[in-house]
């Protein structure tokens, strides 16, 4: 008995000399956790900001119209900004681009140039910014912006809206030389749109992305033939809804 005492008293003499686990800090690995939470929503949200569901969910109140647009399918029937119908979505060029590149979203056009998205965010927070009651939309929706104005942040001319390195890599020459066309029959008149015979004009006079683009030259000239979803200058005044 005395032998197992002994025993048992050096037992616990070991164990009391042996230095005890050191326990994780609960609060170190709280934090941790945390840190890592809150990249992980960082990345998340980096990504989510370049998609055009960001734009109309967080900061452009009426960009519905805008997102419908977007998503449309060339090639089908489809529905512009302002709710008028549309024959054919391939006038419509935010449809266009992101058929013909999976990666384009609306950063892809509209660049985020900081002072601008500060400039746009201020406006959308204290609610100053400018909106056309049209109808089916009792809210109103955006004015329509040249390239001049969507170029303006950057600090480059409006064509650069286009023509640049990342998207059409073309001089205003390069672009009228691609469109002429020359015919063998004098009796058949073909106009090159890209020319400047009527003066210099702006890539949007023509090119729409959220509606269908519009073939200007018919103001005059009825013959020319409309491109895939496109409208003439007539068809383009005759819309119930345009701001």
């Amino acid at each position: 008995m005395e032998n197992e005492e002994k025993a048992a008293q050096a037992g616990s003499a070991s164990a009391a000399a042996k230095p005890a686990a050191k326990r994780p800090r609960r609060g170190a690995i709280v934090g941790g956790v945390i840190a890592a939470v809150v990249v992980v929503a960082g990345i998340g949200a980096f990504v989510w900001h370049e998609q055009p569901s960001f734009c109309n969910a967080i900061c452009h109140t009426p960009m519905d119209g805008y997102l419908e647009t977007y998503e449309a399918e060339p090639g089908q029937a489809a529905t512009d900004k302002w709710g008028n119908q549309v024959a054919d979505a391939s006038g419509m060029l935010s449809a266009v681009h992101r058929t013909n590149d999976s990666n384009a979203t609306c950063l892809s056009c509209h660049q985020p140039v900081i002072s601008e998205q500060v400039s746009e965010g201020l406006s959308w927070a204290s609610g100053n910014y400018t909106l056309v009651a049209i109808d089916g939309n009792p809210a109103g929706e955006l004015t329509e912006r040249g390239t001049s104005q969507l170029t303006e942040a950057r600090g480059v001319a409006g064509d650069e809206f286009c023509l640049n390195k990342d998207c059409h890599n073309l001089t205003r020459e390069d672009l009228t030389a691609l469109t002429e066309v020359e015919s063998d029959n004098p009796a058949v008149i073909i106009r090159n749109p890209h020319s400047w015979q009527h003066g210099q004009q702006a890539c949007s006079d023509c090119h729409k992305a959220h509606r269908a683009s519009v073939l200007t030259c018919t103001q005059c000239h009825a013959d020319m033939e409309l491109p895939e979803g496109w409208i003439s200058a007539q068809e383009a005044k005759l819309l119930p809804n345009q701001a």
